[in-house]
């Protein structure tokens, strides 16, 4: 069977997945992009209604013209939150986000991305998980992906760049590719600080 593939356990999977936002160019095989949309979508989703979607490109012309559209979403975005408008603006210290304009930069060269959407009623809670096994199989396989977001100045241009039903609700872009630095493990707040024990604010005890 093809998850036979997905040799890595899924403690390790979990727990030395990261955000990856330097990719090579180099193509990714066709067999691996359809066994992590296989993963993908045996996630769990709302009363198994399916509706979870991905439009997954590889074409190069149609991903450097899509690069245009999301760095422009990406500066809009950073205009909304901060007032930033070009890269003089953004403070040195703020490595995640210059790490991100990083990859608004350079998403042009990535091999490929997929765009996660969801049918009507459109409800994210049948998309995320799916992208979160579509992550975890693309690190299985050593492939490295974020999650990004599109900003509303560009939806409809987006849409029509690849012809999405404007019924259709859009959650995620996620770029994929072989990364092209080697990343250390991912910095995260202890469980002390971000989960509770039977009540709001109540420390765990274990």
């Amino acid at each position: 069977m093809s998850f036979e593939r997905l040799l890595m356990p899924i403690g390790e999977a979990m727990f030395t997945q990261r955000s990856v936002r330097k990719f090579r160019p180099d193509p990714i095989p066709a067999a691996d992009l359809r066994l992590i949309v296989e993963a993908a979508v045996k996630a769990p989703n709302g009363g198994n209604h399916q509706i979870g979607r991905f439009l997954v490109v590889t074409d190069r012309d149609k991903i450097r013209d899509f690069a245009k559209l999301y760095h422009e979403a990406w500066w809009a975005k950073r205009r909304d939150d901060h007032g930033w408008t070009g890269p003089q603006d953004v403070p040195p210290g703020e490595k995640n986000y210059r790490a991100a304009m990083g990859l608004a930069d350079e998403i042009g060269t990535v091999p490929a991305i997929a765009f996660a959407f969801a049918v009507p009623p459109g409800w994210a809670n049948s998309i995320i998980p799916a992208c979160q096994n579509l992550m975890l199989a693309a690190h299985a396989l050593g492939i490295g992906s974020i999650p990004t977001t599109l900003h509303a100045t560009v939806i409809d241009r987006f849409y029509t760049m690849f012809e999405v039903p404007k019924d259709v609700s859009f959650h995620f872009c996620i770029p994929l590719g072989y990364p092209a630095v080697k990343y250390g493990p991912s910095l995260r707040k202890p469980i002390a600080e971000t989960a509770y024990l039977d009540r709001w604010g109540s420390a765990i005890s274990w």
